[in-house]
């Protein structure tokens, strides 16, 4: 069975807060002895004489080592943040691109493209991203029956851009094209294959 060890304090469990106490005391023992701060669970204290001590002393405290991985990793969540990608307006006379994929037993996934021209150039935009996480009972299903509740919901979902519309689905599972074709006994997967036909 192993061994269950937190990563991070629990609080709210009795002890916590005397052992977060010890943690900090035992991080900090060092200055603590020197007696110029004193740790009370989350707070700090520094207290010196002088102003310039007390700013040179917080500075020992508060260190940040900056190296070259923490430096790219900086950067690259500048990047993303500022680089996230840019929704785009629906045009309803050109078709759609549906991307929809299942995690087994966790949850599903879609993303409505359409390929535009933005600045004289043809760009595949995202129209919307919709996602959810599976119930108990729907993380039983088998892969392929997923994946047909992932293109049901997504339809479900999105009539209101797809009805009456031209798109393409997109998927990672080769069998949902049978099994939206394939006489089943299943009644999940019959009722989501009038749905989707219709």
């Amino acid at each position: 069975m192993g061994i269950y060890e937190y990563t991070r304090m629990p609080f709210g469990i009795k002890n916590a807060r005397a052992h977060f106490q010890r943690m900090m005391d035992t991080i900090f023992q060092e200055e603590i002895l020197e007696g110029w701060m004193v740790v009370y669970i989350d707070d700090i204290i520094i207290y010196l004489e002088t102003w310039e001590d007390h700013v040179q002393y917080i500075y020992r405290v508060l260190i940040l080592e900056i190296t070259k991985e923490r430096r790219d990793a900086y950067e690259r969540i500048k990047y993303e943040l500022t680089n996230a990608p840019v929704l785009i307006l629906p045009d309803f006379k050109i078709p759609f691109k549906l991307y929809i994929n299942a995690a087994f037993s966790q949850g599903l996934g879609e993303a409505l493209h359409q390929r535009q021209i933005v600045d004289g150039e043809p760009t595949e935009g995202v129209i919307c991203y919709i996602s959810r996480q599976l119930n108990d009972s729907e993380a039983r299903y088998g892969a392929n029956q997923t994946e047909c509740l992932c293109l049901f919901w997504a339809l479900e979902k999105l009539h209101y851009y797809l009805e009456g519309a031209v798109f393409e689905v997109y998927t990672d599972c080769t069998a949902l094209k049978s099994l939206l074709n394939m006489n089943t006994a299943n009644r999940h997967m019959l009722r989501w294959q009038i749905a989707i036909q219709e």
